[in-house]
């Protein structure tokens, strides 16, 4: 029987390993961008910055250090140069796999970091496993720039699981929607007409604005947004406003919004501010043919007819009027009862005149 090779009981005296095996070993060395592994083989194992994680900004030196144990997968048992090819991005990735597979199967909700935003959603990363989230299961609304989700830790379930496709696809919609119904049904349960509440901005239309109440839109009409005239509500509110709001009206799961708070209604004191007889200022708010509609205070117009704009004949306001401009009229009739109010500057043209005379 022929005796052994120095070489041969060498190699015997280390373990065989194979292609796909997972393999313990011990760090040995780490740079930057590689790992160098004892794994009890005549070669040393490496693991490159690729095979190491998804992350490819890491510094290796930051994470490992010599002597730390790592559980690992051969790729390649000879490289070409003499070593062990490892991963372990690999690895994890299919215990990463596993975990989403029992997500899945148990409807689990899932938290995960944010690792990528993608033009069609976001990727959010377990255990080196990827999970594709589409834009369209973000969120329970429409949200066009989806970079406030980078690095921030998400809550989702696993809708599709397809690894050999590679179609891992999560769902954070479904929660803010489950999420939010909860929420309607205790907020309604307590909403009543008259109460007031905070709520934030969360959409501005050309009609009004949509308020966030806490789970419940609500809608702030551009007619119930003050007791004056709102042209643009665009001009009078941005998304991300908290404003206190009157709920007007509940219809269903509809809800009416009013900034009009009985405690500044202008008519409520209009016998005292603008009795008969007073003298006042105002501005041309708009203009008819018959005569001219005159803003003495937010939410209350007068009419000043065309009859009494002047002394001297006038056949249209806007003849000698125009909108915006700032007229001086004396009240001659106000109707409470009906919110309608009377002015003339006629009136004062006489009353100049009756003076002259008096004191001729």
């Amino acid at each position: 029987m022929s005796e052994l090779s120095f070489e041969q009981m060498l190699d015997e005296s280390f373990k065989t390993i194979h292609n796909g095996e997972v393999v313990e070993g011990t760090v040995i060395d780490v740079k930057p961008d590689e790992i160098i592994l004892n794994i009890g083989y005549k070669a040393d194992g490496i693991i490159t910055k690729n095979e190491y994680s998804n992350d490819q900004s890491i510094d290796l030196t930051t994470v490992v250090s010599a002597g730390d144990p790592m559980t690992v997968k051969v790729l390649k048992v000879n490289d070409g140069e003499g070593q062990v090819l490892l991963t372990y991005k690999r690895l994890a990735a299919e215990k990463g796999n596993e975990k989403l597979r029992e997500a899945f199967e148990n409807k689990e909700v899932l938290k995960a970091t944010v690792t990528q935003i993608l033009g069609g959603g976001l990727v959010a990363t377990i255990d080196e496993a990827r999970v594709f989230i589409p834009a369209s299961l973000v969120s329970d609304s429409y949200e066009k720039d989806l970079s406030k989700y980078d690095g921030k830790e998400i809550a989702f379930v696993i809708s599709e699981f397809n690894p050999r496709r590679n179609r891992v696809i999560g769902d954070r919609r479904q929660l803010l929607v489950a999420e939010r119904a909860e929420k309607q049904k205790e907020l309604f349960a307590r909403l009543k007409v008259g109460d007031r509440i905070e709520g934030t901005v969360k959409n501005v239309t050309d009609f009004g604005a949509f308020i966030d109440l806490g789970g419940v839109d609500g809608l702030l009409h551009i007619s119930e947004m003050s007791w004056g005239r709102v042209e643009n509500p665009r001009k009078a509110f941005q998304v991300g406003d908290v404003v206190t709001v009157l709920v007007k009206d509940i219809n269903d799961t509809k809800v009416a919004l009013s900034l009009k708070f009985p405690e500044t209604n202008p008519w409520a004191h209009a016998s005292e501010n603008f009795a008969a007889g007073t003298i006042i200022t105002g501005k041309v708010a708009r203009m008819t043919d018959f005569g001219a509609f005159v803003e003495l205070a937010p939410g209350v117009d007068a009419l000043l007819h065309v009859s009494q704009i002047s002394r001297a004949h006038v056949d249209k306001p806007s003849d000698v009027l125009s909108v915006g401009q700032e007229i001086t009229a004396k009240i001659v009739d106000l109707n409470e009862a009906e919110r309608k109010i009377s002015l003339s500057m006629k009136a004062l043209e006489t009353d100049s005149q009756d003076a002259e005379y008096t004191e001729e």
